[in-house]
């Protein structure tokens, strides 16, 4: 086999991901991300051996063609003695919890809403998570997780769930980058939801959040209502919207067609476009406003055709919850945590849907495009629980 294949120049040229040999058992592999690794393969019997030879043009010891190639001729000089070339390779590194938490915290130092956001992750992580720092990320098993989140789980509920769903997010990014193999500890659904102690109610910093059990009790009443502000309430439950962007909906809006509706970027908090799936309910709550209507927008009224207020909208939650504390922000909240408790969507599904960020720019350009149809997958089947009998409501 020829050897000397690749060159320096051409191997900066190289990104898409793949594997490139250089010549009798010198290889070259591209990793999508763009991080590039050399490694020699060699047989003996029907034994398949592989070596990895270092990083190329990163970390502290990078690896260039002339010493992959040098590294790659000691190992033949000793295959050709009888010797076996792995007997002085050093032992594999063991990647940690922390190691990942770290690589995780710097591939999202440039996707921040605000500094605050940042802080609270670092915070979380480094702080709540350490006793999963020193462990192998390859052999952390749902035990660890529980004892890590069991000291905050009934009393500081709402960090317990950030807390869990982080850890996750640390454990998932290992598995992309192949450090471990097996599924995520921290996963709720099928995993954790049946070791972990229940709580009553969660709630979401000063936001208070009905139980999503008593959602379908509190659709079935406010949908004995006819006024404005109980419709408003509904198709926030139904859409997980802020309050400010369903106050501020307007006809045009909505895509009958297409069953959406899109929030120009001025009334999102992120500052950009949001569009939501609609599901049928929603799309009747907003013909039926629009039957009503004497201006542009779908919750107005009166000859100035302001925006419902918040204190209807409030009057109206408050008459039809059983939680007489429950807030409309809360309303989110209780969408969010029925979907990580009672089904199987990724969480990044359940995040968009309430138009968080997730992930790094290029993460969610990558993903922009499916994530619409997953989304109304969300939503259908939210609103399908919503309308569940309350008798028979889980």
């Amino acid at each position: 086999m020829a050897r000397y294949k690749l060159s320096e120049a051409g191997l900066k040229r190289l990104d898409k991901p793949g594997i490139y040999s250089d010549g009798d058992g010198l290889f070259f592999r591209v990793r999508k991300g763009g991080s590039a690794q050399w490694f020699f393969i060699y047989r003996r019997g029907a034994e398949r051996n592989e070596i990895g030879l270092g990083g190329y043009g990163q970390g502290t010891a990078p690896v260039s063609l002339v010493l992959a190639r040098q590294k790659a001729d000691v190992i033949r000089d000793k295959l050709a003695r009888g010797q076996d070339p792995r007997g002085e390779t050093k032992k594999p590194r063991i990647i940690t919890f922390a190691h990942c938490m770290d690589e995780l915290l710097a591939s999202k130092a440039g996707g921040w809403t605000n500094d605050k956001h940042r802080q609270q992750w670092e915070m979380t992580l480094r702080e709540y998570a350490k006793p999963l720092h020193d462990l192998p990320v390859a052999n952390i098993v749902m035990g660890d997780v529980k004892d890590c989140l069991t000291p905050h789980w009934l009393e500081r509920p709402e960090t317990a769930d950030r807390l869990r769903s982080r850890i996750q997010a640390v454990i998932d990014f290992a598995i992309a980058h192949e450090w471990r193999t097996a599924g995520n500890p921290a996963r709720w659904k099928g995993l954790l939801d049946k070791v972990m102690p229940k709580r009553q109610k969660l709630t979401r910093g000063h936001h208070a959040a009905l139980a999503y059990a008593e959602a379908p009790k509190m659709i079935a009443k406010l949908r004995q209502s006819m006024g404005t502000a109980a419709r408003a309430v509904e198709f926030i439950a139904l859409t997980a919207a802020r309050t400010g962007e369903a106050r501020g909906a307007q006809f045009d809006e909505i895509d009958v067609a297409a069953k959406t509706w899109t929030v120009p970027a001025e009334r999102m908090k992120m500052n950009k476009e949001h569009v939501v799936p609609l599901c049928e309910r929603a799309l009747e709550i907003v013909e039926t406003m629009r039957q009503r209507a004497t201006g542009t927008l779908i919750f107005g009224g009166g000859i100035e055709d302001r925006p419902v207020s918040d204190t209807a909208m409030t009057k109206a939650l408050r008459l039809a919850s059983p939680d007489k504390a429950a807030t409309l922000h809360g309303l989110r909240s209780m969408f969010r945590d029925w979907a990580g408790e009672e089904t199987d969507f990724p969480r990044e599904i359940a995040e968009w849907s309430l138009a968080h960020l997730v992930g790094n720019a290029v993460e969610r350009a990558y993903r922009r495009s499916d994530a619409l149809e997953k989304r109304r997958q969300l939503m259908d089947a939210w609103a399908t629980y919503l309308a569940t009998p309350p008798q028979k409501a889980s």
